[in-house]
C-alpha cells in the first residue's frame, strides 16, 4: 500500500480509534528499535506469516532514514535452498536478549510453543511488541500490544498493519541524522507520493 493509499486509508477512518492507536503502537516500536540499533524480529503464527509487514517495514526503514526499522522476518518453516532473508527460523528467538525487539504478529492465537518462546525472549530482557486479534496470553506477554479483535468489524489486522508501517516510518522523521532543509523533505515527500505500490518478495 503506497503512501496515498495510506492517506485516503486514514480519511476513511477519521473519528474512529485506529489511526491514533496505530500511531501510538508505531511509536513504541520506533522507541524500542532505534535506541538499540536495531535488532527487530517479527515473528507471526503457524498458520500466519507477516512477511507483507516485513515487507513494508523494509520500504520505511529506507525512505525515512531509519535503518532500524528493518525486521529479521522469523519463520516457523524454512524450506531448504530459500534466500537467506527468509531462512531464519524460530531457533532465532532464543538468542533474543535485551537491547532486541520482538514483534509478534498473531490474529489467531499463538500455539503453546511460540508464547513460550515469546516468554523466554522477555525474561532474556527482550521487548515484546503484539499486533494480534485480541489473544490474552500474548497480551499479558507484550510491553505493547495493539489488538484488533475479529469481532470489532470495522478493519481486519492486516489493514492495521499497514497503518502501523506507514506511521512507523513517518514518525522516524523527527530523530534527526543532521539538519534536512525543507527542499530536502519535500522532495522525500514527493517521492513517497509517487512511488510504486511495493511487490511481494
Amino acid at each position: 500500500m503506497d503512501a496515498v493509499r495510506v492517506a485516503l486509508l486514514r480519511e476513511v477512518l477519521a473519528g474512529t480509534q485506529w489511526p491514533g492507536e496505530a500511531r501510538r503502537f508505531a511509536g513504541s516500536l520506533r522507541r524500542s528499535v532505534v535506541p538499540s540499533g536495531g535488532s527487530l524480529l517479527l515473528v507471526g503464527t503457524e498458520q500466519y506469516e507477516p512477511w507483507h509487514l516485513a515487507a513494508h517495514l523494509v520500504d520505511e526503514a529506507a525512505w525515512s532514514g531509519l535503518p532500524e526499522l528493518a525486521p529479521t522476518l522469523v519463520r516457523h518453516h524454512v524450506r531448504p535452498g530459500e534466500p537467506p532473508h527468509l531462512s531464519v527460523g524460530l531457533g532465532r528467538l532464543e538468542a533474543a536478549r535485551r537491547g532486541h525487539t520482538l514483534l509478534v504478529v498473531a490474529p489467531e492465537r499463538p500455539g503453546e510453543g511460540l508464547l513460550e518462546r515469546v516468554c523466554d525472549a522477555r525474561r532474556a530482557g527482550a521487548t515484546v511488541l503484539s499486533l494480534d486479534g485480541g489473544d490474552p496470553d500474548l497480551g499479558t506477554l507484550a510491553h505493547d500490544a495493539l489488538s484488533v479483535p475479529a469481532a470489532a468489524g470495522e478493519l481486519d489486522l492486516d489493514t492495521v498493519q499497514h497503518l502501523v508501517s506507514a506511521a512507523a516510518g513517518e514518525n522516524g522523521l523527527p530523530a534527526q541524522r543532521g539538519r534536512r532543509r525543507l527542499r530536502d523533505r519535500l522532495a522525500r515527500l514527493a517521492d513517497q507520493l509517487t512511488a510504486p505500490p511495493p511487490t511481494r518478495w
